[in-house]
């Protein structure tokens, strides 16, 4: 079970394949678990790095607060414990990103982008000022209280009618998390920077990829970085929310290895 440590905190990943490297970066409230319908298909042909970001999944709990730039630094220790200079970084939602950072300010690492259901910008204040008052509640209650107003951010309206199970199977995961590293965490989100005037300076190839039904991040957003990228692709997804790798796994891998098939190596 592989480790990289940065910071003084252990950051779990798992490393599969061989072939040209690609990293890839969980939704919030989640962890590498998230991408088990993509984890096969990938290694069959790349050699696949599934990190736990700080707080989540096997990685180390958070105790003190921290930003998205944190969080690439962790990526970056994994890739060089495993010894790989330069990836193709897949995120979702936080995890694009933390991989859109680090195309920014570690350029010689990023070989191309995967961003998911994702936002270059800065979160608004009425964001702010909701999210906030779901950490006071979470504080206090727990997780499990807001696991139905959460899913309804996570998955589509598809998603939610017609696969009942996998809204369940992410509701049950809400009360393991340790609740100060999703604080420390949420608090990451909502202080994140915006990316907006310097999306421009990313020269790789950029696949962005947006649930046609994600409320959590909507597609606009997603279109908002496309247009800005030297070098991109917008895909929408029918039938899936926030959680399109999840919910609409055979339209995703397709997607993605059509897009290594042209960039990776």
């Amino acid at each position: 079970m592989p480790f990289a440590d940065n910071q003084g905190l252990r950051i779990h990943f798992e490393d599969v394949g061989t072939g040209p490297p690609v990293v890839l970066g969980h939704s919030f409230l989640l962890s590498g678990t998230m991408w088990r319908q993509q984890v096969p298909a990938l290694a069959a042909r790349y050699r696949v790095l599934n990190v736990d970001f700080r707080g989540h999944g096997r990685s180390g709990e958070v105790q003190h607060a921290f930003s998205l730039y944190d969080a690439v630094a962790d990526v970056v220790a994994v890739l060089d414990h495993a010894g790989i200079e330069k990836a193709i970084w897949c995120g979702l939602s936080i995890g694009g990103m933390v991989a859109m950072r680090a195309a920014l300010i570690c350029p010689q690492r990023v070989g191309a982008l995967v961003l998911m259901d994702t936002d270059a910008g800065a979160e608004s204040p009425a964001r702010k000022i909701t999210y906030s008052a779901m950490g006071l509640g979470v504080r206090l209650l727990g997780t499990a209280a807001f696991a139905t107003p959460v899913s309804r951010l996570m998955f589509g309206v598809t998603t939610r009618g017609q696969n009942k199970e996998l809204v369940r199977q992410f509701k049950s995961g809400l009360p393991a998390l340790h609740v100060p590293s999703i604080l420390h965490g949420l608090g990451a989100l909502l202080r994140r920077d915006s990316l907006f005037e310097r999306l421009r300076q990313i020269r790789v190839p950029v696949l962005v990829l947006a649930g046609e039904e994600d409320r959590s991040l909507p597609p606009i957003l997603s279109r908002r970085i496309h247009d800005r990228l030297p070098d991109s692709r917008l895909v929408l997804v029918p039938g899936a929310g926030h959680l399109s790798a999840l919910e609409q796994p055979t339209t995703v891998n397709r997607e993605i290895l059509d897009f290594l098939g042209m960039h990776a190596g």
